[in-house]
């Protein structure tokens, strides 16, 4: 507080709230993230050259750029990957700060191998889609919901359609789930998701930046002055007790930055069929490159079961 002391007291807690908005939600348009690098620790390091490896062969592979305009009015892109006519469709989204390519490196091999086409979403404020507010799904998943509808359209309502997200992606497409989707929109996937956004922000404070613990009062006030949404506008836990759509939850064990046990009270909150599946030694996103060939056991278990193959 001492850089504030000759503000007025309102003054300094304005200016404090700026300073928080802008380290949880803020993303500046030249800051987007290069998609081969891969965080440090040991976790990431150990699995990077096949995430490298996984990357380079989704980044060779052609897509059309495609476009729609979001509820709020900013124009939001995806990148749509073509197989075969009349495969099921996948609609993907990454995570928190995340990239198409790094985030679906795995899930796009998996895809691939089942024939099925994908529409690869930028998710505002991240990419080549507008906006500078990453809003934790509160209103991702509304632009979820625009795009299940633009596929709905374009490739028309008999076309199986499945959600699929990781982290923050995760929490969106089940946040979306509640809402009035498309009849065929099938089933969803949720990789390493968390419960709510206030949950995740106030876990990760706790855990892994202490110096933001006396800030966190200041959070929700930060969404709602600089983000224009509400924090507690949307919950996954919430939304998962009110859809009977069918849901893969996925986790890694050893996750250190979305703990396996929010998946554990999303499934408990599940009110239609769920299935969860937790792979040990596995941390944040990583479930896939730890062990591939029981998570692609898992994922083609669950979409044919729900029809989708």
């Amino acid at each position: 507080m001492a850089v504030f002391k000759w503000l007025p007291v309102p003054a300094a807690l304005l200016a404090l709230t700026g300073g928080v908005y802008r380290f949880t939600f803020y993303n500046p348009i030249p800051r987007r993230e290069d998609p081969y690098d891969i965080p440090s620790g040991k976790q990431y390091q150990d699995t990077k050259k096949f995430a490298l490896e996984l990357i380079r062969e989704f980044d060779e592979q052609p897509y059309e750029q495609v476009y729609i305009d979001s509820f709020d009015g900013l124009r939001l892109s995806g990148h749509y990957y073509h197989v075969r006519d009349g495969a099921p469709l996948q609609i993907q989204m990454h995570g928190y700060h995340g990239t198409t390519l790094r985030d679906f490196s795995g899930g796009n091999r998996l895809a691939v191998a089942a024939g099925h086409n994908r529409l690869v979403i930028e998710e505002r404020a991240h990419g080549g889609s507008d906006g500078h507010t990453i809003t934790f799904g509160v209103k991702e998943r509304l632009d979820c919901k625009a795009w299940a509808e633009y596929a709905a359209a374009r490739f028309g309502k008999e076309i199986p359609i499945v959600l699929v997200g990781v982290s923050m992606g995760a929490a969106t497409v089940l946040m979306a789930s509640d809402l009035e989707l498309p009849e065929n929109v099938r089933c969803i996937v949720a990789d390493c998701p968390f419960t709510s956004p206030r949950a995740i922000i106030r876990d990760v404070c706790h855990r892994s930046a202490p110096l933001m613990r006396p800030l966190l009062p200041l959070v929700g006030p930060a969404a709602r002055l600089f983000g224009r949404f509400d924090l507690d506008g949307a919950s996954a836990v919430d939304a998962v007790a009110h859809t009977r759509l069918p849901i893969l939850l996925i986790h890694g064990e050893d996750d250190r930055f979305v703990p396996c046990a929010m998946s554990r009270e999303l499934a408990a909150a599940c009110a239609g069929p769920v299935r969860l599946e937790t792979f040990p030694g596995a941390g944040h996103g990583l479930s896939y490159l730890v062990d591939p060939e029981r998570y692609g056991r898992v994922v083609t278990e669950f979409l044919h079961e729900n029809g989708i193959d």
